[in-house]
């Protein structure tokens, strides 16, 4: 049975496995561990577009590495390859045919990973950390897009060191101030409608951009928080760290410091689950292209400092069937 689709590879070059795993159980809702996790903090997540066949897995950490992995239908994950930077990777993103993957580094410079060659070149420089970067595709040219703590935004042709265009920012790009993540979510006719923006206090804003009714439609919601809402105790707040939207149902995602994932209707405004919690943050999160798998990695976040890291703990990404948990709830 054929749960995502067929596959295909990559090429022979470079490095094809990494690491060895450990049995372990971290895993509170017996979902499928891809083999060969980071050796350190996961902090970004990435499945390959509908245009390639088959689903492949993205992941940058904190230990300066990008890994790629086959996900076969069967669940089961095979290392394919993987790149090194000489800082954290922060963020990654696919071109939209699937043959090139970007990444943004804490080593002030964006490369391009040719999937084929299985050879990557740098293709962007920044005064300070990368921390997100996106392929945009329009109908008479492409480029990368890359935003940085040096408060710019830069648009580069893959063929050029020097950047189309430079937009100055009033602040760092993704500062680490109250919002930690934001995410797009689209109509109907698959056109972008608004947004969700999640923060370090355990709540998320969901922001239409042209709503008849601002006051109305634009909501904020609560989660990622213990001891619920309705007790005289006071209540632990955690950070939000990720928002996915699911690409069919136009539910979502959300992945907290507390260790666990829920998903949400937007529409409804209703909890459709929250996860057991793992005994560690989930720092990341992300949907492949037709909504059947969600992808989360159990790592430290760094959310309690420095004196609660500790290297020896193992780091996780887990998959998960979603096909059925993210349909919205029937309307009344």
């Amino acid at each position: 049975m054929s749960l995502f689709g067929t596959t295909s590879g990559f090429g022979t070059g470079g490095t094809s496995m990494f690491g060895s795993t450990t049995t372990d159980n971290h895993n509170p809702m017996k979902d499928i561990e891809v083999t060969s996790s980071p050796d350190d903090s996961i902090g970004c997540l990435s499945f390959s577009p509908p245009t390639l066949p088959g689903n492949f897995l993205i992941a940058g950490s904190w230990a300066n590495d990008v890994r790629c992995w086959e996900v076969q239908d069967s669940g089961q994950t095979i290392p394919k390859a993987q790149q090194m930077h000489t800082g954290p990777v922060l963020d990654v993103c696919w071109s939209d045919d699937g043959s090139k993957v970007f990444t943004a580094s804490c080593d002030k410079t964006a490369k391009m990973w040719d999937l084929n060659s299985n050879q990557a070149i740098q293709i962007a420089q920044h005064d300070a950390p990368v921390k997100t970067i996106h392929w945009i595709k329009a109908p008479n040219y492409s480029c990368v897009m890359t935003g940085s703590w040096d408060k710019t935004l830069k648009f580069w042709d893959t063929r050029s060191s020097n950047p189309m265009m430079v937009l100055q920012l009033p602040e760092r790009c993704y500062c680490a101030d109250v919002h930690r993540c934001v995410a797009i979510f689209k109509d109907k006719q698959n056109k972008p409608t608004g947004f969700a923006l999640g923060s370090i206090e355990g709540r998320v804003a969901i922001h239409y951009i042209n709503p008849p009714n601002p006051a109305k439609d634009n909501f904020t919601f609560k989660c990622h928080r213990s001891n619920g809402t309705n007790t005289s105790a006071p209540q632990d707040i955690y950070a939000v760290n990720g928002i996915a939207f699911h690409p069919v149902h136009g539910t979502l995602a959300t992945v907290g410091s507390d260790g666990r994932f829920s998903f949400w209707d937007k529409d409804a405004r209703t909890k459709l689950k929250t996860s057991e919690q793992l005994d560690q943050p989930i720092s990341a999160c992300c949907f492949n292209h037709n909504g059947n798998i969600f992808a989360y990695a159990s790592s430290y976040d760094w959310s309690k400092g420095h004196e609660f890291y500790n290297p020896q703990k193992k780091n996780y990404i887990f998959l998960r069937n979603a096909a059925e948990e993210l349909k919205p709830r029937n309307k009344k």
